[in-house]
């Protein structure tokens, strides 16, 4: 298990993808599909797919991975060394966890067929069914469990969404799939089905001839539609492609999705988090892509300031140096300031505060505020001489007031005037 800390992308180790988030037993968890660089020697598809990772939430920002949990070698029915896995998605049903996933077929039937395995957890170990589902042949399963307790399954092929009612053992269909009514024409993949208010909700990745993939969703009042196309969720990111989920966790509804930010290229993506918020009437506000994200840095959260709410005189840009994936707040100034909103102090057991930094030179200082640049000052760290612009080091100092509850920080860096480049930050860390 690894635990990985970051705010939007969520974690930037490997690339992530297709995010399907699940809430079990008050606990986050993220289903995603792995892109990676194609193999030396591998005539790999557009996408380079080996296997699926599960992820779940520690504490406030924190991410776990537990590694890989089907290897595309590994699924019993599946063609070998496809590089295909797909998105996949999970659900809960009396106490047994479900994974569907996609993969090509070994037998030549289909495009995709769409497998399940079950556990008594929902991380696993999966026992994977022998053979795909009978009577699906597609991508990108979406699950629900409706408040009866009845269980369905919705899939994608080209331009249709498919819909089937699943038997009480989820590894087989009601009758046959019926292609869903009142999705806009066009390319559609990544249905992910939720309710809310009395309103069932089917979303979508669909592709506008003049926009590219945008998250659209529909409207019904039945699991099975027909449906009434209501709008897009988020625009289009980049021309390229996106696939979300959406659930309540905190009491607070947040969008998954991905974006390339971490890598630059569109077929090596990172799963991302926003908050979504609901209309008067049950549509949806459209919701636009951050950098902050999702969550609450807690004692011993790594807080990625790159990842600001607002920045005042500096940049951001890649990280250098031997540093893992991501980025950094450079090109300070005098009077540069960066804001982080909604750090949860808790009960105020913090006792000191760690900070990434590189530095070409020993001039300078940069302090760390509640609230605004002109807020109550709670640490100041110096700038010393680390061994240049990409040597990074990790300092500490005491603070000097242990906030409590969730605030606001800003780091606001200092130096004297005419001073084009202070200090370069990656990174915070309150520590009790």
């Amino acid at each position: 298990m690894i635990g990985l800390k970051a705010q939007n992308p969520l974690v930037t180790h490997i690339h992530t993808a297709d995010p399907t988030a699940r809430v079990f037993n008050d606990k986050l968890y993220i289903y995603p599909s792995h892109d990676v660089v194609p193999p030396k020697g591998i005539d790999a598809p557009r996408f380079c797919m080996p296997d699926y990772h599960i992820f779940s939430l520690e504490k406030g920002n924190t991410w776990r991975d537990y590694g890989v949990v089907l290897d595309q070698n590994d699924v019993p029915w599946g063609k070998k060394n496809s590089y295909g896995m797909w998105a996949p998605d999970c659900i809960e049903r009396d106490g047994k966890y479900y994974y569907y996933y996609p993969a090509p077929p070994k037998d030549g039937s289909s495009f995709r067929r769409i497998g399940v395995g079950v556990s008594n957890n929902p991380t696993g170990p999966f026992q994977w069914e022998k053979d795909y589902i009978k009577g699906i042949d597609g991508i990108d399963p979406g699950l629900m469990i409706d408040d009866d307790g009845e269980g369905y399954i919705f899939f994608a092929g080209g331009k249709t969404i498919k819909g089937a009612k699943l038997n009480k053992n989820m590894k087989e269909i009601e009758g046959e799939a019926i292609q869903i009514q009142g999705i806009p024409a066009g390319y559609v993949e990544g249905p992910f089905p939720f309710k809310y208010n009395g309103n069932y909700y089917l979303t979508f990745a669909h592709v506008f001839a003049d926009e590219g993939y945008t998250i659209g969703y529909a409207m019904s009042k039945k699991p099975l539609g027909p449906y009434v196309y209501s709008g897009k969720i988020m625009d289009n990111i980049e021309n390229g492609t996106n696939h979300h989920s959406v659930v309540k966790y905190k009491g607070k509804w947040t969008l998954f999705y991905h974006w390339w930010s971490v890598s630059g290229y569109s077929k090596l993506r990172s799963m991302r988090a926003d908050y979504m918020h609901f209309k008067k009437d049950g549509s949806i506000k459209k919701v636009i892509p951050t950098l902050r994200g999702i969550g609450n840095p807690q004692v011993g959260d790594t807080i990625q300031v790159d990842r600001y709410n607002d920045i005042y005189n500096a940049e951001t840009s890649f990280v250098g140096g031997n540093e893992p994936n991501g980025w950094m707040v450079t090109e300070t100034k005098m009077m540069s300031n960066v804001r982080f909103n909604g750090v949860d102090f808790g009960d105020g057991s913090a006792k000191k505060i760690q900070a990434r930094v590189a530095s070409g030179q020993r001039n300078g200082a940069f302090e760390v505020r509640v609230g605004g640049a002109n807020g109550k000052l709670i640490a100041t760290f110096p700038v010393n001489y680390t061994g240049g612009w990409n040597k990074w080091q990790t300092i500490e100092t005491e603070l000097l007031e242990s906030p409590k509850g969730i605030k606001d920080i800003t780091v606001v860096f200092k130096s004297v005037w005419g001073a084009t480049k202070i200090v370069n930050l990656n990174w915070l860390l309150l520590q009790p």
